[in-house]
Protein backbone atom coordinates (compact mmCIF):
# COMPACT_ATOMS: atom_id res chain seq x y z
CA UNK A 1 0.00 0.00 0.00
CA UNK A 2 1.08 3.69 -0.52
CA UNK A 3 2.28 5.24 2.73
CA UNK A 4 0.61 8.52 1.97
CA UNK A 5 -3.30 6.67 1.90
CA UNK A 6 -1.85 4.27 4.89
CA UNK A 7 -1.16 8.28 6.54
CA UNK A 8 -4.29 9.83 5.68
CA UNK A 9 -6.30 6.46 6.90
CA UNK A 10 -4.51 7.30 10.47
CA UNK A 11 -5.42 10.92 10.37
CA UNK A 12 -9.43 9.95 9.55
CA UNK A 13 -9.90 7.70 12.24
CA UNK A 14 -8.60 10.25 14.52
CA UNK A 15 -10.84 12.35 13.12
CA UNK A 16 -13.76 9.74 13.46
CA UNK A 17 -13.30 8.88 17.21
CA UNK A 18 -12.69 12.47 17.82
CA UNK A 19 -16.02 13.22 16.61
CA UNK A 20 -17.47 10.34 18.47
CA UNK A 21 -16.23 11.97 21.55
CA UNK A 22 -18.04 15.03 21.27
CA UNK A 23 -21.22 13.36 20.18
CA UNK A 24 -21.05 11.17 23.43
CA UNK A 25 -20.13 14.29 25.56
CA UNK A 26 -22.83 16.37 24.09
CA UNK A 27 -25.09 13.16 24.73
CA UNK A 28 -24.21 13.41 28.48
CA UNK A 29 -24.57 17.16 29.27
CA UNK A 30 -28.00 16.95 27.85
CA UNK A 31 -29.09 15.00 30.07
CA UNK A 32 -27.62 16.10 33.07
CA UNK A 33 -29.40 19.76 31.86
CA UNK A 34 -32.37 17.30 31.99
CA UNK A 35 -32.32 15.54 35.23
CA UNK A 36 -31.50 19.02 36.59
CA UNK A 37 -33.92 20.72 35.24
CA UNK A 38 -36.90 18.29 36.40
CA UNK A 39 -35.09 18.62 40.19
CA UNK A 40 -35.82 22.29 40.18
CA UNK A 41 -39.40 21.56 38.52
CA UNK A 42 -40.37 19.48 41.02
CA UNK A 43 -39.07 21.54 44.27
Amino acid sequence: MNQTFIYSLEIMGKGMLSIFIVILLLTFIVMLLGKVASLRKNK
